[in-house]
């Protein structure tokens, strides 16, 4: 007896098994929900056997389908590696890779990492989730990217955590203002400024205000954003300053910003790549959170990512009891 079900349904009730919606697994086999919703019925009519249990708000998969989805996982798994063994190398494969990464990681380090990845495999195609920590965290989860650069996923059950960098938050402020020649400030000196922070939804938020619970004459926001490179804008604008991820802040060169190490506390973040516990990467993907290990050994922000010892006789940013006043912003156009 004939089986009536091909590749593409099999991929089609992958993708479910993965996302558990109908609408997000449709559209990541690029199918319409009634197309998607045929080749799942026509795959469980083939089987004789009901694979999903659906509701108006999830899909969850049988007894049977779950056995089913890691048959179906293993035998595509095989397919893939099958396939690019015979194609050579990874490099000439059209294919895809997702990355779910938190912003302020984009500009300096998964941007490096991504061009040399082109190098290698020019016919890939990268899609980048740029969200919170949280969402990240979530969209690795849920199999809605391939894996994660993060700082937060370690005490994940379903997930591992591969530490990459340990960087340090520095102080970030334009070049004309008054802390901008200090060699390092602390967190009292920056509170006397006007102050620029993300949003209490924001996971470096959370860790800064973990780091800094207790402490009297912390700095006290005057603007709020949702992310790191949204508070660069309003720095580099003239509107204050701010405490950032190294990781985020331009090199030495940039025209506009400068960063400071910020100490007294010193508070560093652990950057790491997440990915599902037990599952594999596709070959493509694979090869990609392999170079993130590769790039990291001579990134730039590396350099300052653990603390330094401080210069003899530093010259400290000047303190003050009242809060500066603030000269009108240049008005310059923010490059990119």
């Amino acid at each position: 007896m004939a089986i009536n079900f091909d590749l593409n349904d099999l991929l089609a009730f992958r993708a479910v098994a993965e996302l558990s919606n109908f609408r997000k697994a449709a559209e990541s086999v690029h199918l319409s929900q009634p197309a998607f919703s045929r080749r799942i019925d026509k795959l469980e009519q083939a089987l004789g056997v009901r694979l999903l249990e659906r509701t108006t708000r999830r899909v969850t998969l049988t007894a049977v389908g779950r056995d089913f989805e890691r048959k179906v996982r293993e035998l595509l798994d095989d397919l893939d590696a099958t396939l690019l063994g015979i194609r050579g190398v990874a490099a000439t494969r059209m294919g895809e890779v997702t990355v779910a990464c938190v912003p302020s990681t984009v500009y300096y380090y998964l941007s490096e990492v991504i061009r040399r990845y082109h190098e290698r495999c020019p016919k890939v195609r990268v899609k980048v989730l740029d969200a919170g920590a949280n969402e990240a965290l979530a969209a690795v989860a849920r199999g809605e990217a391939d894996f994660g650069l993060n700082f937060i996923g370690a005490q994940e059950g379903e997930l591992e955590f591969k530490p990459l960098v340990e960087e340090r938050f520095v102080a970030a402020c334009r070049r004309d203002h008054p802390l901008a020649k200090a060699r390092k400030v602390s967190w009292a000196q920056l509170g006397q400024y006007d102050f620029i922070s993300v949003g209490r939804s924001s996971g470096n938020r959370v860790l800064l205000d973990q780091a800094l619970a207790g402490m009297p004459n912390r700095p006290q926001a005057i603007y709020e954003t949702q992310h790191v490179t949204t508070t660069l804008g309003l720095v580099e604008a003239g509107l204050g300053v701010a405490a950032v991820p190294a990781m985020a802040m331009p090199g030495p060169d940039h025209p506009l910003l400068v960063s400071l190490p910020l100490v007294d506390p010193v508070v560093t973040r652990m950057v790491g790549l997440i990915r599902r516990r037990g599952r594999s990467l596709s070959p493509a993907a694979q090869q990609l959170y392999e170079l993130f290990g590769e790039v990291r050994k001579r990134a730039r922000f590396t350099r300052g990512a653990t603390p330094r010892s401080d210069p003899a006789a530093p010259r400290d940013a000047p303190g003050s009891s009242r809060r500066p006043r603030r000269s009108p912003p240049r008005r310059r156009r923010r490059a990119g």
